[in-house]
């Protein structure tokens, strides 16, 4: 195609028109893999783009210029990620008003605006700024902590099961091993922290990182550990007897297990009942857990 089969390019100081008419026979005479990246494009941007002028002459000047032609594609495609993240993000509870106001932020650099020129002390100001906004506006219903979002992206399926446990079936029992001495009380050495049954009793598909499991829950702050036993010792008596206990207790001259349990944290027990059982079932009650007190959940 040469330059004089080319529609005009548009007058910006001309009055708006429609984006699907001035562009759409554009389209239509583009190759195919440009055709579809430009529809697509198209249709994305009409419902968000300010700019429809300096989008539309963006469009046309890629018929001439291959670079421009392939940057169009590449925008393209981060404006229908952005239409799919509004979706996802009003399927999930957030407000539209915020879901369209974070996309319309991501997508401007893609519509031609101009860089931001702000600074990174002004952007978090902003984002407080909005933070506090929000917290004033009494229809946004959306009560789940913005932290879920991202821990699910940090935890294991094993994790998961483990966290489902506690929900469900309430403290787990924990034990520690230590030396003491024939009293108990003289150079008293810790051997082993955090010894649980947990994995087993979650069916965990690799046993062998429990511990693993166990730090990262509580490095989440989804679980603590109390040096209080839970109430029936009935299982401390199975869980002292398994292996890996029973290893570490004869490994060493005078070790003995000391009895605590490990608990959900009040910001655990929200997260387990907003993202792992469904509405009907966390609205039921479970097994309550003991709250962290002072220090005890570093212990």
């Amino acid at each position: 195609m040469k330059d004089d089969d080319l529609p005009p390019l548009p007058d910006l100081g001309a009055e708006q028109t429609p984006l699907s008419d001035l562009i759409g026979p554009a389209i239509d005479a583009m190759p195919g893999l440009a055709r579809i990246g430009a529809s697509a494009w198209l249709h994305s941007a009409e419902w968000g783009a300010r700019t429809t002028a300096r989008t539309g002459f963006r469009l046309l000047k890629s018929m001439r210029d291959p670079d421009e032609a392939s940057a169009l594609l590449r925008d393209a495609t981060e404006v229908v990620g952005a239409v799919t993240g509004v979706i996802r993000a009003v399927s999930s509870g957030v407000p539209l008003s915020r879901a369209l106001s974070l996309t319309g932020d991501s997508m401007t650099p893609s519509l031609g605006a101009e860089p931001s020129t702000t600074s990174a002390d002004e952007q978090l100001r902003r984002r407080g700024a909005e933070l506090l906004e929000r917290s004033r506006d009494v229809w946004d219903g959306s009560a789940a902590h913005p932290a879920f979002a991202r821990i699910l992206g940090e935890l294991a399926p094993d994790e998961a099961r483990m966290l489902l446990l506690l929900l469900q079936k309430g403290p787990q029992p924990s034990v520690d091993v230590r030396t003491g001495g024939p009293l108990g009380i003289v150079s008293s050495e810790l051997l082993a922290r955090n010894l649980t049954m947990i994995g087993a009793q979650a069916g965990v598909r690799y046993i062998d990182q429990v511990p693993a499991y166990i730090n990262n829950l509580f490095r989440l702050g989804l679980i603590w550990f109390s040096p209080n036993p839970v109430r029936d010792p009935m299982e401390y008596q199975v869980l002292e007897a398994q292996p890996e206990v029973l290893d570490v207790l004869h490994g060493a001259r005078f070790a003995k297990p000391v009895r605590r349990s490990v608990h959900l944290t009040p910001f655990g027990d929200d997260f387990c009942r907003r993202c792992l059982v469904d509405v009907e079932v966390s609205a039921g009650s479970f097994p309550e857990h003991a709250t962290p007190e002072n220090d005890s959940a570093s212990k």
